[in-house]
């Protein structure tokens, strides 16, 4: 064994010294790859690439002709690893909990990170991206990118907290607390900021993000890089096709009529036999969500490279709960219209006639404390697309802001604005235009 072991040792070792002398090799503007900061404008890939870490697969180095923004997971490396102290502060280093104790029972296991524990270099810290040349940009989407390695919430009871500018991400964290990693390998995951933080980036000089594990678990992890792209030019981005099924939980019947989707909203229905494919989505690790009536809510993961030749990805669906809302027997998956929740033109402020129907879903959340729901914003199709996603989001996030002010927990209630991209009936009268101008409220969990 001790043969095997030192052999492994010198073939890893003999893999790092390839991998740092490998061929760069990528799509993206974004090529100085030892800069531990990087700010690229007007690019094909976005508008502001903003930086900071170096990139290279934790000091790993990487393969002949990867590439980390286009690209599947890396291969695996070696573990433990020693941190570099050229690296900024955070980075190409094993990361654990700041609640971590290394003598504490971890009933769920532990990964061989946390063997590598040091109070001097492990704990987590806060990480600054320079946005003052975001001043006076107009933003319409940022995408917050991560290359990480080695997250694995389900398995071993982590609970990854994601701050931004010190606030709760609720967006993020339910993505991060979704990745199971299974071995030391890299990946990049690209999370969509919600609208809300966009005044910051140009108000603020700095963006923050902190990422903490709260139970203290023995789940070592680590970051290579991190990248904010601003006005992300999606038709420009390296693309790969997602296949798979959705199941029903320890039946293995197909789920057919269930909506699959993506973190920035793209979806799609599977069909009879419980099968789906998504087309055009960017390349790098996906956490695909999937939801149908009568089931809670499921996710599984996507490792996407470019092509149609990507890992089948399977989800699975438990069956759920039921529960009164409003007089009415509300299944776990079904999505209602709150008719009475309504807005004047343009305007995202809630009217008084709208308080007594978000009084009842404070009510129902409160009588259902494991309950989780989603609340989506809809407008008909006149004036300008973007503007009225921009809209339906803020009129959503008014209403999420009225149930957390009633001390509803924030991470209950996602908030989503659809816009016009989802018609319940055509745009062609002014009555189904009516219909169109929504709010919708779909339980996810109960």
């Amino acid at each position: 064994m001790k043969h095997i072991t030192l052999f492994l040792l010198s073939v890893c070792t003999l893999m790092h010294y390839s991998y740092l002398h490998a061929q760069v090799k990528t799509h993206s503007a974004d090529t100085d790859w030892k800069a531990q900061q990087a700010l690229i404008k007007n690019s094909s890939e976005a508008d502001c690439i903003i930086r900071i870490g170096d990139v290279d697969n934790l000091g790993f180095g990487w393969p002949d002709g990867f590439d980390p923004f286009c690209g599947r997971m890396s291969e695996s490396h070696a573990f433990p690893w020693e941190a570099n102290r050229a690296d900024l502060p955070g980075f190409d280093r094993i990361l654990m909990s700041s609640r971590f104790k290394p003598s504490a029972d971890h009933s769920c296991g532990a990964d061989g990170y946390s063997g590598s524990f040091d109070p001097n270099v492990t704990r987590p810290v806060t990480w600054s991206l320079p946005t003052v040349a975001l001043k006076d940009m107009v933003i319409k989407n940022v995408y917050l990118q991560l290359f990480i390695d080695d997250f694995q919430a389900t398995q071993l009871c982590s609970k990854f907290q994601l701050l931004v500018n010190g606030k709760k991400f609720v967006e993020g964290e339910k993505i991060l607390n979704a990745i199971d990693q299974t071995g030391p390998v890299g990946k990049l995951i690209s999370i969509p900021l919600t609208e809300d933080l966009f005044p910051e980036l140009t108000s603020r000089a700095t963006l923050e993000i902190y990422v903490d594990e709260l139970n203290g678990s023995a789940d070592g992890f680590a970051l290579d890089f991190i990248r904010l792209l601003v006005n992300r030019k999606r038709e420009n981005t390296c693309k790969g096709v997602v296949r798979g099924k959705v199941l029903e939980k320890d039946t293995d019947k197909p789920v057919a009529a269930a909506k699959v989707f993506t973190p920035d909203n793209e979806a799609v229905q599977t069909n009879a036999l419980g099968e789906f494919e998504l087309k055009d989505i960017p390349t790098g690790f996906e956490v695909l969500g999937a939801t149908a009536s009568g089931y809670i809510d499921g996710t599984s993961t996507a490792d996407i490279g470019e092509g149609d030749q990507n890992p089948e990805v399977i989800i699975y669906l438990a069956k759920g709960k039921s529960a009164k809302f409003d007089k009415k027997l509300l299944q776990v998956g079904e999505t209602i219209v709150l008719n009475n929740i309504l807005f004047d033109q343009g305007k995202s402020e809630i009217k008084p006639h709208s308080i007594p129907d978000l009084e009842k879903l404070v009510a129902f959340l409160q009588a259902n404390p494991g309950a989780e729901i989603e609340l989506s914003g809809h407008t008909s199709s006149e004036g300008d697309r973007a503007y009225n996603r921009s809209l339906s989001y803020k009129r959503v996030k008014a209403c999420k802001d009225f149930l957390v002010n009633k001390n509803i927990a924030d991470d209950r209630v996602i908030a989503v604005g659809y816009g016009p991209d989802r018609p319940a009936a055509p745009n062609d009268t002014e009555v189904n235009r009516a219909r169109n101008r929504r709010v919708e409220m779909r339980l996810k969990k109960l």
